[in-house]
């Protein structure tokens, strides 16, 4: 039985993907169609179709996300195949109902315009849906079945079908212009959201080398509730020794990070440098999955999951608080982060 937390997580990954496909499907019925712009994925086949034969965009989409997913069954999996079904009837439901209501562009007269709010905003729905572990199907359907039986890999294939799909458009408007919009629209798209998906995850690493090692690690810890971990390095012109402080955080807090640093030590030697990722307690979980050879299904483990409650020192795992310190014998800080 799922616990409350689990619930609540679950409920609010659907809200935000459901978001995110309003936003989607707002930024292609009011700035791309209208535009007559044909765009990657099932929805630039559905445009085609539209195009071509005036069968709304929607029921073009939707049935031949149906009929993908009922041929990758077997590839993709259960769970892929349910969240993709959810989020296709969303979609194009939402499709539906505003493609009547944008007959002409929201921006009148301003093609480039509603190309880049367009995109922009498809992007965006895109990052909030594989954010929160939602799928949009579309061409991704295509690409896992091909990759399946070709040395080719998932992503370079979504290329290739959006490249074929955009250029298709040519041939029903014969106007290069529209082709070159339709590539700039899905690039966009791709652009943002690669940014929404990473500023979720983004953080920052501090090295700090002062003599006032000691001040600033305390500061960071009560100041900013983060942890610091304490190296020997040695600074090879003076060959003395040195303490380095090495601090992991989210990007929002590295100006908070950076501040305290300074106004302990003005001096102080310090480098910033962006971090995709950081995976541990105080940061993402790391979630493995595991395929049971029996069942051929898989599971996600999260370590600690188990014991929800355990604490390490007095913080609770994978909270954004002060990370637990200990004395070592030699008197340097040697926290967890």
């Amino acid at each position: 039985m799922l616990s409350r937390e689990k619930l609540w997580m679950s409920y609010k990954d659907y809200v935000l993907i459901v978001i995110g496909l309003a936003c989607y499907a707002f930024g292609f019925s009011a700035f791309v169609l209208p535009e007559k712009i044909v765009i990657g994925g099932l929805v630039g086949v559905g445009s085609l179709v539209y195009f071509l034969a005036g069968v709304p965009v929607a029921i073009t989409s939707y049935v031949l996300n149906l009929m993908l997913l009922a041929m990758a069954y077997k590839i993709v999996g259960k769970q892929f195949v349910l969240r993709t079904v959810f989020s296709a009837t969303v979609l194009n439901g939402l499709i539906g109902i505003l493609q009547p209501l944008f007959p002409e562009p929201l921006i009148a007269q301003q093609t480039f315009m509603n190309i880049i709010i367009g995109g922009s905003l498809c992007g965006v729905g895109v990052g909030l849906v594989f954010s929160h572990n939602g799928s949009t199907g579309g061409t991704d359907i295509v690409a896992a079945m091909v990759s399946k039986h070709n040395d080719v890999s998932i992503g370079r294939m979504m290329i290739y079908c959006d490249f074929l799909i955009i250029s298709s458009s040519f041939l029903v408007f014969h106007q290069l212009d529209k082709v070159v919009y339709g590539f700039i629209v899905t690039f966009l798209a791709s652009y943002m959201a690669d940014m929404v998906i990473n500023s979720n995850r983004q953080a920052v690493q501090f090295i700090i080398i002062s003599k006032y090692w000691r001040d600033i690690a305390d500061s960071i810890n009560n100041n900013a509730h983060r942890g610091c971990t304490v190296l020997d390095g040695m600074g090879w012109y003076s060959k003395e020794a040195v303490k380095v402080l090495l601090v992991m955080c989210r990007k929002y807090e590295s100006v908070n990070i950076f501040r305290i640093a300074r106004s302990i030590d003005h001096n102080a030697f310090i480098t910033q440098a962006n971090v995709n990722g950081v995976y541990g307690e105080g940061f993402d979980a790391v979630k493995l999955k595991i395929k049971s050879t029996r069942s051929g299904m898989s599971k996600e483990i999260i370590p600690g999951a188990n014991n929800p409650d355990k604490t390490v020192g007095n913080e609770e795992v994978g909270m954004h608080a002060p990370t637990s310190v200990k004395k070592s014998e030699e008197g340097t800080l040697n926290p967890k982060f």
